[in-house]
């Protein structure tokens, strides 16, 4: 439930799968994220990815992501 950024350019969000092993996942490749009741992330590949984390968790790191990035403040400036 972490941000990495081993590199100031590449930042990603660490999960947990329902075993409990984490793993790394770059956040701009997420598509959807569901509760079925267990969160279930669509990738914009069509994977699709169980994890531990709530579904609130994961918009959290995303959006922290997107921020970190620039990504927010850049659609929010391309929107105004």
């Amino acid at each position: 439930m972490t941000i990495h950024s081993s590199l100031p350019h590449i930042t990603m969000i660490e999960l947990t799968r329902l075993n409990g092993e984490t793993f790394i996942l770059n956040a701009t490749m997420i598509e959807q994220i569901q509760s079925y009741p267990d969160t279930t992330i669509t990738l914009v590949n069509g994977k699709k990815l169980v994890v531990k984390n709530s579904e609130a968790e994961v918009v959290s790191l995303a959006t922290q992501f997107y921020q970190k990035t620039g990504i927010i403040g850049n659609l929010c400036k391309a929107g105004e």
